[in-house]
């Protein structure tokens, strides 16, 4: 990670939560290897139809039972030493009964690359993400109108009609990268 953005001096995880764990503001706080990573929240509404339109496939693929899990928006999660709020994650039920009592890494993590992001601070996020062994990863990319898949080392680049797979995550959970932009 490049010290020359963040600021060198280390906090302690209980700094940080005492400064900046219920701070609401624009800007997104996360704590990485003990640096305190400030950045405008890149969740923002002109993105959020993404979020929507991924929710309304997984809901019309599961049903109502919702039988594998669901997706969350800006949950924070340990990923190693680091403590991340990715844009969107996927839980299993069972996860999600476990919330709050141990923390949970989601089974595949959705971020979203707006006008205002850094790629190098996504690449850094990927190397968290990769390194914890989440699953899947996906780079959406609005104005690229691009998917990224990640699947440890491999990505594959989806647009148009190209299939953006969760499996074996979500078994089934297939859509189209043009889907995701309706």
């Amino acid at each position: 990670m490049s010290q020359a953005k963040y600021p060198s001096r280390k906090v302690s995880w209980e700094a940080f939560e005492r400064r900046y764990g219920s701070r609401e503001d624009r800007f997104k706080y996360e704590w990485v290897d003990g640096i305190v990573v400030k950045t405008i929240r890149t969740f923002i509404q002109s993105n959020l139809y993404i979020f929507v339109n991924l929710k309304k496939c997984l809901e019309a693929h599961q049903g109502v039972s919702r039988r594998y899990g669901d997706l969350y928006g800006e949950v924070e999660s340990w990923f190693g030493n680091s403590y991340r709020s990715p844009n969107i994650s996927f839980f299993s039920n069972e996860q999600s009964q476990l919330f709050g009592e141990v923390n949970q890494l989601p089974l595949l993590v959705i971020e979203v690359i707006s006008d205002n992001c850094n790629m190098n601070t996504f690449n850094e996020k990927l190397v968290d993400y990769r390194n914890a062994k989440v699953a899947i990863v996906w780079f959406v990319c609005p104005k690229a109108k691009e998917v990224h898949v990640y699947r440890g080392k491999q990505m594959t680049i989806c647009t148009g009609d190209d299939i953006c797979s969760a499996e074996p995550v979500i078994p089934g959970f297939l859509i189209k990268a043009d889907e995701v932009f309706k």
